[in-house]
């Protein structure tokens, strides 16, 4: 039972309110003022604190600001989530910038409130509880399923435990790291780890989405909202109602279309494009760039307001060269996925060329390593890949501001090489669309849209 206290000057909020976590299994405490609540902080400080943001006639927030600075300042290990009549963009930011958790607007919904409510104490407590102590990577295993993640590196684990110990919760979640370390695999298995885990696991490439087509992908259209709306279409939030949805490249979302994405994520709710109606929507959000947004919020590029709503919880992932010791164990694993795909049971990497790609300093990161790795075995005869077979390779991949559109490998293009791949493993398994996606590292929809791409038949 966690103790809240409610700082509202409104007898019926209070009641309204204290009846709400009371029902959910909570103690509730009230108070009309932060005088009041000082006192009951110094006595017994609560679990979480639920404060309105005016307390007179001057509707400006600022009382409430005043407040929680105090609280963060005295007593950082307790979460505040802010209330108000008076909401404004403004003043959200300004809370969230002092520490708040969330911000909420009165009237609530009492699912959003409750919800809000319990994420903030579960993030606190295992701030608590557990700190930066990660454990082992089989100690986290057998907490977590991770398996998609490869890495025994203490800064990875460090990163595996926080996903692990906040999946629990619904607080939005952004992943920051360059190109190719692994971003879309941590929103995976956030989800996975999720009490949403049985429910739609959506992914959204935002760079991929024109600022018109905005609407219609994420939010869908009715038959004739536009000229090419021969019917009606489901979108990408509609989809992924009750659970969790993943919006890569947020970085390179269009200023007009952060509008349209933060009104979302503040109301719940949404309008299909060709229809007045509102829909309630409830999703996990996942967010990743390889962008810094800091920048681009001081630059004007990135709205700061959208940037609070989408970052309660921030996780950077490390670059492959600052992991190295990991290389290796990568190379292995992609050599064993591709021992089932092409059949090779005795392929094998020498441990000198494992040596060598430690000292490499991989800008492509991870998808670089699995690239050549492969690219490597396709044209190699012999089963020990050695250091001389990797740098050949390496020597024709594309270099960084070349002009070449598409490199060569050998007398194979990488689109060639891809196509091989795809049809080696739909023979292996058999057209099991599921096992082949597995096999490539793929999801069933990402393998799908290469199927399309090559007018491959499964």
């Amino acid at each position: 039972m966690s103790k809240i206290l409610i700082v509202d000057d409104d007898p019926a909020v209070q009641a309204s309110l204290a009846l709400l976590l009371k029902h959910a299994g909570h103690k509730p405490v009230t108070v009309s003022e932060p005088e009041q609540a000082d006192k009951v902080i110094a006595e017994i400080p609560p679990d979480l604190v639920l404060l309105d943001m005016n307390f007179s006639r001057e509707t400006s927030g600022q009382e409430g600001l005043d407040f929680l600075k105090r609280i963060n300042s005295d007593q950082p290990n307790i979460p505040v989530i802010l209330i108000t009549a008076w909401g404004s963009i403004d003043l959200a930011v300004e809370g969230m910038k002092s520490g708040a958790v969330d911000f909420i607007n009165k009237p609530w919904q009492n699912d959003h409130m409750l919800e809000s409510v319990e994420t903030a104490l579960k993030i606190y407590d295992s701030q608590t509880i557990a700190g930066s102590i990660s454990g082992t990577r089989s100690e986290l295993d057998t907490k977590y399923d991770l398996s998609k993640i490869i890495g025994e590196d203490r800064r990875l684990l460090d990163i595996l435990a926080t996903i692990g110990r906040v999946s629990k919760t619904s607080a939005s979640i952004l992943i920051l790291g360059e190109s190719g370390t692994g971003k879309e695999l941590v929103a995976e298995a956030i989800h996975l780890n999720s009490e949403r885990a049985d429910q739609p696991f959506v992914k959204v490439n935002l760079g991929g989405i024109s600022s018109t087509l905005f609407e219609s992908e994420m939010f869908g259209h009715k038959k004739g909202a536009f000229t090419d709306a021969r019917s009606d279409r489901s979108g990408r939030f509609q989809k992924a109602d009750h659970g969790s949805i993943f919006l890569d490249e947020i970085g390179d979302l269009h200023r007009a279309s952060q509008v349209k994405l933060l009104r979302v994520l503040q109301d719940r709710t949404f309008e299909i494009l060709g229809s007045s109606q509102a829909r309630q929507v409830d999703v996990r959000l996942i967010c990743a760039t390889n962008r810094n947004l800091n920048q681009m919020v001081s630059d004007g590029d990135f709205r700061e307001d959208l940037y609070y709503r989408i970052n309660l919880i921030t996780v950077k992932l490390p670059a492959l060269r600052e992991r190295v010791g990991d290389i290796p164990i990568l190379a292995r694993h992609f050599v064993d996925n591709l021992k089932i795909i092409y059949g090779r049971a005795d392929l094998q990497v020498d441990n000198q060329a494992l040596e060598w790609l430690k000292t490499l300093s991989w800008p492509g990161n991870i998808r670089e390593l699995k690239n050549l790795v492969e690219r490597t075995v396709l044209v190699s005869d012999s089963n020990l890949i050695r250091q001389p077979d990797f740098a050949r390779q390496l020597e024709r991949a594309p270099k960084p501001n070349t002009k070449t559109s598409l490199p060569q490998v050998g007398e194979m293009t990488l689109e060639e090489i891809e196509i091989s791949m795809i049809q080696k493993a739909l023979e292996f398994h058999t057209g099991n669309i599921k096992q082949v996606a597995q096999s490539l590292g793929l999801s069933r929809a990402a393998l799908y849209r290469r199927l399309e791409k090559y007018g491959i038949n499964a």
